[in-house]
């Protein structure tokens, strides 16, 4: 492969954790699978909502938050991004709220000098229940109010990426009002039950009607606090092609974006251009 083609590719990870509620377990945990990311030539790897903690209950998250800039977990991924010279996106971490009793749901995006780069605040609030089982983010978490997203440059070609978490999967609209980018990336901890009805064709989705790379970062199997996740960490392209996958259990799945691609994707059906509304 020559240096053209080469030059025309990004080097990705997506980490797939079973987080505990032991916050240094998963940080070591985080902090080992990314540096075989590294190794492995990867030059951006992804974490899953909550790798830090899975809490076995969820008011555990509101006495681990930080503040915006601050804190042990937030100094450790510095550390972790800087020590393997990688851009890194930092699945979610509890910061503080404005009510004392909840947190932010947040993203964090560090470079290679271990610098924060950008931050994204869930705006969808995941709220499930059935006989047996019973989510409502709201009840801990606050929900941010405006998409996010970041751009990297890496051998002189400019890389825009969207940030959204897991429950933000199901609303199309949010990911197309932040235009073209080349990736968007999604940490997140579905639950089994959703999981293997409505993940792998919703990421699908998001990824041919905004034809960009799609990039989910995931929990991926059975916790002690008995809850269970889907697992499934994908890359898909614009096409809607899956290029990797990891089912379940920790590990990482690693693969490239193309700008070649993209382009050869927008150009033979440029949907994008055709929009109306």
């Amino acid at each position: 492969m020559n240096d053209l083609v080469n030059s025309s590719q990004l080097h990705i990870a997506s980490i797939q954790m079973v987080s505990t509620p032991d916050l240094e377990e998963n940080l070591a945990a985080a902090e080992r699978l990314i540096k075989t990311a590294t190794d492995s030539g990867s030059q951006l790897a992804v974490l899953p909502e909550y790798f830090c903690l899975m809490g076995l209950k969820d008011t555990d998250k509101v006495h681990m938050r930080e503040a915006p800039g601050s804190g042990p977990i937030q100094e450790r991924l510095a550390a972790i991004a800087q020590e393997n010279n990688i851009y890194l996106v930092a699945g979610s971490i509890p910061l503080e709220a404005l009510e004392a009793n909840k947190v932010l749901n947040t993203s964090l995006v560090f470079n290679p000098q271990g610098k924060q780069i950008a931050r994204y605040d869930k705006v969808h609030l995941f709220g499930f229940q059935t006989e047996t089982e019973r989510y409502e983010e709201s009840e801990t978490i606050a929900p941010g109010n405006q998409p996010g997203e970041f751009q990297i440059t890496v051998n002189g070609l400019d890389w825009r990426f969207g940030l959204s978490i897991c429950y933000d999967l199901r609303f199309p609209e949010f990911y197309r009002s932040l235009g073209e980018v080349d990736c968007h990336i999604i940490p997140a901890a579905f639950t089994y039950t959703t999981g293997k009805d409505h993940w792998e064709i919703l990421l699908r989705a998001r990824a041919i009607e905004n034809q960009c790379y799609v990039l989910s970062s995931a929990q991926g199997g059975a916790h002690i606090n008995q809850r269970r996740t889907w697992g499934e960490s994908m890359l898909i392209d614009p096409w809607g092609q899956i290029l990797a996958n990891l089912p379940q259990g920790e590990g990482l799945i690693a693969g490239t974006l193309s700008k070649d691609k993209l382009k050869e994707v927008r150009s033979k059906l440029p949907a994008l251009k055709h929009r109306k509304l």
